[in-house]
């Protein structure tokens, strides 16, 4: 019953900033890396950041530099704070968690995220010009 919940997208300008959280629930461990993943109508999933239990991060370099993944490990929040949003970044955004050992967050975002177990329903961010 492991279980990931999106949340925060909405509609903004070019330049605005969004924060997005993802709740974790009905995980009978340590989540070992969670990260942020991102798929536009017809496009490819993409990965967006990344990070693992030890704070290791990773991000997509179309946005490093704008956004920021973190996390408060006592409830298994995740957050991906976007700011500088281009109308690039319009997609469904995703949260996905877990993954076998040595799965790491460089790994997990080249890869987006094709073997981490839990997943969300999305959360849709739209950037209009």
């Amino acid at each position: 019953q492991a279980q990931l919940v999106e949340s925060g997208g909405g509609s903004v300008q070019p330049g605005g900033s969004l924060r997005l959280s993802c709740a974790a629930s009905g995980f009978t461990g340590g989540i070992n890396v969670m990260g942020w993943f991102r798929q536009a109508p017809g496009k490819e999933r993409e990965g967006v950041a990344a990070i693992d239990s030890d704070g290791n991060t990773s991000y997509a370099d179309s946005v490093k530099g704008r956004f920021t993944i973190s996390k408060v490990n006592a409830n298994n929040t995740l957050y991906l704070q976007m700011n500088s949003l281009k109308p690039e970044d319009t997609a469904m955004y995703y949260c996905a968690a877990d993954g076998p050992p040595g799965y790491n967050v460089i790994k997990v975002v080249e890869g987006a995220g094709r073997y981490l177990e839990v997943w969300g329903q999305g959360t849709l961010v739209t950037v209009t010009s």
